[in-house]
């Protein structure tokens, strides 16, 4: 071998241009907006192909498989821990629904509607539900049909109604420790799972509120009276039917509410919780061990023959985790590539020069949210992709992960049901009978968060800084 073969193959890799940074997002742009936007194909593959692709410019630039492969595995050992978190909330709302615990919340929780103020009403109860459950779907799949059949009767535009309720069912879907987009948020920006519900509250609960003030304004001109609902009477006969109920029933979101008052560690309460859990099912729901421990794994499955109350209980286990959880290791695939060949510092560094401020940098983490959920029509994509972005930047700047966590769900998770192209969108659109661009001006809340989070950027209330290095660490 001569001299100049040997320099060829020991020779260090070069840095990216502008262009072999960008090209590997604009693929990425165009699989995803073409290829799971209009056709729906698999997104595992299409971020497959596109990590593909930035291996390729990788390759090309000089760096071996190998540094590449280990780029891969740095990615994916981030998120693992908070992963694994997410897999263990299956088990745990599995568990709680076998033990009636989630029943009985649901139940209680439908006893507050109040007539009178239909829109504020159906709010505040989607938003119950939902935080109870973690479903979006779930909540306007069963409470929330229940609320359009009276909103029927009332008279009420449907478009407001369904407004009322994609925000309520987006509510928990946002906040709720058992919604996957929830825990995915901090998986994509290092953040803890309770310190980032926790952060979210300062931006969601303005955002909340403005829409039940904007509800209770616009009820003021109907003519509401005390109606029964059929719907809502059946699902709640039926949950009393099926389930034992008493007080024992709130032990296990007890230890979780323990556990996150006292920052302790988030898997080990979960656990205790779902062993709780598993006992009470066994004790008073007529379980088995054997059929309760199947449950943490494969979901709960509602049995009462009422196509309504069975939509809404059938969830969980930690096999449903398994299908976002494979999501986020392909997008891992992707970022790690781009990270460990340098892309991402290089259009990091772009979009430093314009984001000089706090504000700024928000601005871009909303801007890029906002342009994933509509190119993609994926809350994941929308919270993956800018969270693994943008997170050197925030570190950069000393800002706390969680600022960035807060603010992927705030553009992220709550505007991809707004999108007409979006499974959300048409799951939200066909269920409730109404199309998207109908209720989009009434579910306040999904698009005033993002506008809250850019106020808070440019005025620095509620930025937290960064007190340590491994912020999955509570309290950080």
């Amino acid at each position: 071998m001569n001299a100049s073969t040997e320099h060829h193959f020991t020779k260090s890799p070069r840095p990216p241009s502008f262009f072999e940074s960008l090209l590997p997002l604009i693929i990425l742009a165009v699989l995803l907006g073409i290829g799971y936007g209009i056709f729906q194909y698999r997104i595992e593959i299409l971020l497959l192909t596109a990590a593909t692709v930035a291996g390729i410019v990788g390759y090309r630039l000089g760096y071996p498989y190998k540094d590449m492969e280990n780029g891969v595995m740095d990615s994916i050992r981030k998120g693992l821990p908070a992963m694994s978190i997410l897999i263990i909330v299956g088990a745990l709302i599995g568990s709680w629904l076998a033990a009636g615990t989630i029943p009985m919340l649901v139940y209680y929780g439908l006893q507050i509607i109040s007539p009178q103020y239909f829109l504020v009403t159906a709010c505040i109860v989607c938003s119950i539900v939902s935080v109870l459950t973690g479903t979006s779907y779930g909540t306007a799949g069963t409470v929330g049909i229940a609320f359009i059949g009276i909103a029927q009767g009332f008279d009420i535009p449907l478009g407001m109604a369904a407004g009322a309720i994609v925000a309520g069912a987006y509510f928990g879907d946002k906040i709720s420790p058992f919604s996957d987009t929830t825990n995915l948020a901090p998986i994509a920006a290092g953040s803890n799972l309770f310190d980032h519900i926790r952060h979210t509250l300062w931006t969601t609960t303005p955002a909340w509120l403005l829409g039940l003030i904007v509800y209770l304004i616009a009820g003021f001109q109907f003519d509401v009276t005390a109606v029964e609902s059929e719907r809502i009477e059946t699902i709640m006969s039926t949950i009393a039917a099926n389930y034992a109920f008493n007080i024992l029933l709130l032990i296990p979101p007890a230890i979780v509410l323990y556990a996150t008052i006292r920052k302790l560690p988030v898997i080990p309460g979960m656990l205790a919780s779902t062993f709780v859990a598993i006992i009470i099912a066994i004790a008073f729901q007529a379980e088995s061990l054997g059929n309760t421990i199947a449950i943490t794994v494969f979901g709960y499955t509602s049995e009462t023959d009422v196509d309504l109350v069975d939509t809404l209980l059938s969830r969980g286990g930690m096999q449903q985790m398994m299908n976002v959880t494979l999501i986020a290791l392909c997008a891992f695939a992707f970022a790690g590539i781009a990270q460990r060949t340098g892309m991402l510092d290089v259009l990091l560094e772009r979009l430093l020069r314009v984001a000089r401020t706090t504000g700024s940098l928000l601005a871009a983490t909303v801007s890029s949210c906002i342009l994933t959920a509509f190119m993609t029509g994926s809350s994941y994509l929308s919270i993956l992709l800018p969270g693994e972005l943008f997170s050197p930047a925030y570190k950069q700047r000393g800002l706390a992960a969680k600022n960035l966590s807060r603010t992927t769900e705030d553009s992220g998770t709550v505007m991809v049901p707004l999108v007409p192209w979006s499974i959300a969108g048409v799951f939200m659109a066909g269920t409730l009978g109404v199309p998207t661009l109908e209720y989009v001006p009434w579910a306040v809340m999904c698009y005033s968060g993002w506008i809250v989070a850019l106020i808070y950027g440019f005025t620095g209330f509620k930025i937290a800084p960064k007190i340590r290095d491994d912020e999955t660490i509570p309290g950080s």
